[in-house]
């Protein structure tokens, strides 16, 4: 075999090897001079504010007052038969329970009576009346006719309300039924149980209206008025950030001498995650005084011990220093620094610090 041929395969091989080191190391290259390509940065756009986060306030979930329903039974009774458990959804006019109840008899036959004793009282009043005006028997006696008439004639009326009060058939037997449409909060009752006319065995939840109840500090008291905004950050489902809003509906008139603060009630929104009794953070927003732009309280990065923002621009995200008007756990607001509609990082912050620092 000709020598030449055996030192050109190697040859060739070699330069295979360094063609294919050479494309592969710009790549190589340009991945370790982008640290950003491997970071999964969430970026949004400032906004016009329109309003300033005022304080941020523990608070507790409840339930406005007309937002629960008891379920009375117009008669007592005992319970024959049980249809919901706590916690469950029911609708409206959906059967609750079956009761059986003595005094619906009782009235139903208070009922034909009365019907019976107005037929006397009618045929005794014209009877009367032909009398009198006959000369026969004195007016008087024709006025005590007619005034039985009238006593009937309310008898009846009174034995007819009772008797369509609770909707109960023949045998004394009624159906308690829900109000409202929403969850059933709480069963006082049980099977064979009794019911009485003074106690709720049903008390229906409508779970599609909300209320938080705060408690502002002293200083604030003349600032935050009815019909401010209110945010209220929850974890939805998929553990992803949520926040429901709503409006100050009463700031109370005096400050509780034991705490120094003021109990403020505002409205929210429905929202994943709402359970009355619930600790939250929420914040009282007020109207913008001044020209400013919103961004996500996760956009804030402290630098040197003063306020920036991660700006992007192209493909990387520059460091600028910002003045804030406002903070809060959700929202903040700058007043100086940035204009509304740049794109910010607001996750990533930590790695981006730490790239614009090398």
């Amino acid at each position: 075999m000709d020598p030449r041929l055996l030192l050109a395969v190697p040859c060739s091989a070699l330069l295979l090897l360094a063609a294919c080191s050479a494309d592969e190391t710009p790549a190589q290259n340009g991945a370790a001079a982008d640290p950003l390509a491997a970071l999964d940065i969430r970026t949004t756009k400032a906004e016009e504010a329109g309003s300033v986060p005022l304080v941020t306030v523990p608070g507790q979930i409840t339930l406005p007052p007309e937002a629960r329903v008891a379920v009375t039974a117009p008669y007592p009774g005992a319970v024959v038969r049980l249809f919901v458990i706590e916690g469950e959804a029911v609708r409206q006019g959906q059967p609750l329970a079956l009761v059986r109840a003595a005094e619906p008899v009782q009235i139903s036959g208070a009922l034909a009576r009365a019907q019976a004793e107005l037929g006397l009282a009618e045929a005794r009043a014209r009877r009367m009346s032909e009398l009198a005006h006959e000369g026969i028997i004195a007016q008087a006696r024709a006025d005590e006719a007619e005034a039985g008439l009238r006593q009937a004639r309310a008898s009846l009326a009174e034995n007819r309300h009772l008797a369509a009060l609770g909707s109960v058939g023949a045998d004394g037997m009624m159906t308690l039924r829900a109000p409202i449409s929403g969850r059933v909060a709480h069963v006082a009752v049980q099977t064979g149980g009794p019911v009485d006319g003074m106690t709720a065995p049903f008390i229906i939840e409508n779970p599609s209206a909300w209320q938080v109840d705060l408690q502002i500090p002293e200083r604030f008291a003349q600032v935050v008025k009815p019909g401010m905004v209110v945010e209220v950050p929850l974890a939805g489902g998929d553990a992803a950030s949520v926040t429901t809003k709503g409006v100050v509906l009463s700031v109370a008139p005096s400050i509780d001498p034991a705490t120094r603060s003021v109990l403020v009630k505002a409205r929210i929104d429905p929202a994943p995650g709402l359970v009355a009794g619930r600790n939250v953070m929420v914040s009282i927003n007020g109207a913008a005084t001044a020209q400013g732009v919103s961004v996500p309280s996760s956009a804030i990065a402290r630098i040197g011990g003063e306020a920036h923002v991660f700006v992007r621009t192209g493909k990387t995200f520059v460091p600028r220093r910002i003045v804030l008007a406002a903070e809060s756990a959700q929202n903040s607001v700058v007043s100086d620094g940035l204009k509304p509609g740049e794109t910010v990082a607001v996750s990533g912050i930590t790695e981006l610090k730490a790239i614009a620092a090398e």
